[in-house]
């Protein structure tokens, strides 16, 4: 976002100088603040995504209901939201570098524990350490992304959409991984393999963001989660947000059944499939975070049409219906691609907005208010994430995937449709609005800095 009047920078003073008019080469701490970063998102996905084309199966072979594995894939998200919002409250205090290695390490033991619990008795025993094992490696991971996401903002306050957008890349090569790689162990290995050799992998990521990751002081801020809530536009946004949440989530415990008993592929391919909303989420996610930095004035239209695009893709992702279109995979995989660029259209720009509004509205800038905001797109994304699983397995339970999924981009909608309703009335009312008076006296309208002395302090 260089030379935008609207961008605002979190300033503290170990941030690096980054010039807004200028291109400049990376520093040493950007560039180990991206590898550390980065590794982040690829770990969280793939731990994620792992589970998708496999465990609905052995749930329901334990003695699980849809409706429960449902609910073992939102428990994930549901004490996500809560580790979002408490640690994202106490980052400053707690400090970034430690919140997100001690969160890998937490996750770590979690993934090779929950390899584990096939060995256990079928039926409530075995769904009960699903819930325990999952709600534990969710307020690891909530802590890591957390410090993952105020990091880049801070350490990249001019180009955080941007840096974020390329930073999808490393998520959405977790999410492209994940399900063929955990179908093929599965398949060939059985249940354990695939988490304890993730979970390995986790461990080793610890000592390398120990050693890469860099450290940062900062003031504790007197702004709290409520205050963000007050602000209708965050409101709105934070709706859309959740929407695209819910709606992907909504394909974790659904998509593979329904692959399966409508295309009757195996775990292995049913994999594959996940690799079309992955691979157009990520491979977009770089140059709609360029055009949310380079253009501004077109982030609050990109949300808005982004999630109309979803809405259209979960309608005909079954197809609904009352279409009278025929089941087939092509248009299954069409409408997946279609569903991951509409939701990189929609989530990249969200953060910069978010903190854009937050600075405009007289919050600190800073890591504190990182922490905010991070914390509540956490805990937001999170809260989407537990309603999808939950409502979804429940949904195609009691009616059927193809209705279910138009449910639930009539939801991604009606979010875009009143963000759109409110930045048009919020337009109208600026052009009502009367202009800033730019006359005024000599004494007005003189510098307060004699030519050729600059401020003594610097936003980064």
């Amino acid at each position: 976002m260089n030379g935008n009047t609207d961008n605002h920078l979190p300033a503290d003073n170990d941030a690096p100088d980054e010039s807004a008019g200028e291109t400049q080469r990376m520093s040493k701490t950007q560039i180990f603040t991206l590898m550390s970063t980065a590794s982040v998102n690829f770990s969280s996905m793939i731990c994620y995504s792992i589970l998708g084309p496999f465990f609905p199966n052995e749930a329901v072979k334990k003695g699980a209901s849809e409706t429960t594995v449902g609910l073992i894939f939102g428990c994930y998200a549901f004490f996500n939201l809560l580790g979002s919002l408490i640690l994202g409250k106490y980052i400053v205090q707690i400090g970034t570098k430690f919140m997100l290695i001690a969160g890998l390490f937490v996750s770590a033991w979690c993934t090779i524990i929950f390899g584990l619990l096939d060995r256990l008795p079928d039926g409530t025993v075995f769904i009960l350490m699903c819930f325990i094992t999952r709600a534990i490696d969710a307020i690891g991971f909530a802590g890591a992304m957390t410090s993952s996401f105020a990091t880049i903002a801070k350490v990249f306050p001019n180009n955080i959409a941007t840096v974020l957008g390329c930073l999808e890349i490393f998520t959405g090569l977790g999410f492209v991984l994940g399900p063929p790689i955990g179908g093929f162990l599965y398949q060939s290995y059985g249940y354990e393999i695939p988490f304890i050799s993730l979970g390995c992998v986790l461990l080793l990521m610890v000592p390398f963001n120990m050693c890469v990751l860099p450290s940062h002081d900062a003031t504790p801020s007197k702004d709290s989660f409520w205050r963000l809530f007050t602000l209708p536009k965050i409101v709105l946004i934070c709706f859309v947000i959740f929407a695209m949440s819910s709606s992907l989530g909504f394909l974790d415990p659904t998509m593979s059944l329904f692959i399966k008993e409508k295309f009757n592929m195996p775990s292995h391919y049913v994999g594959l499939i996940f690799l079309s909303l992955a691979l157009s989420y990520s491979l977009s996610s770089p140059l709609l975070g360029v055009v949310s930095d380079k253009m501004p004035t077109l982030r609050k239209w990109l949300m808005v049409i982004g999630g109309m695009l979803s809405a259209v893709g979960f309608c005909l992702l079954g197809p609904v219906p009352i279409f009278n279109i025929k089941s087939q995979l092509w248009l299954f995989v069409l409408m997946l691609v279609l569903i991951g660029f509409s939701l990189g259209m929609t989530g990249i720009p969200t953060f910069p907005e978010i903190l854009t509004c937050v600075i405009e509205n007289g919050f600190e800038e800073g890591l504190s208010t990182l922490g905010l905001v991070s914390g509540m797109f956490g805990a937001v994304w999170s809260c989407g994430m537990f309603l999808g699983p939950t409502l979804g397995g429940f949904l195609v339970e009691k009616i059927n995937f193809e209705w279910s999924s138009a449910i639930q981009g009539s939801i991604v909608l009606i979010a875009s449709s009143l963000l759109g309703i409110y930045f048009i009335i919020e337009g109208r009312w600026k052009k009502r609005s009367p202009p800033t008076s730019t006359t005024g006296s000599d004494e007005e309208t003189s510098p307060l800095l004699p030519n050729g002395i600059e401020p003594n302090y610097k936003l980064s």
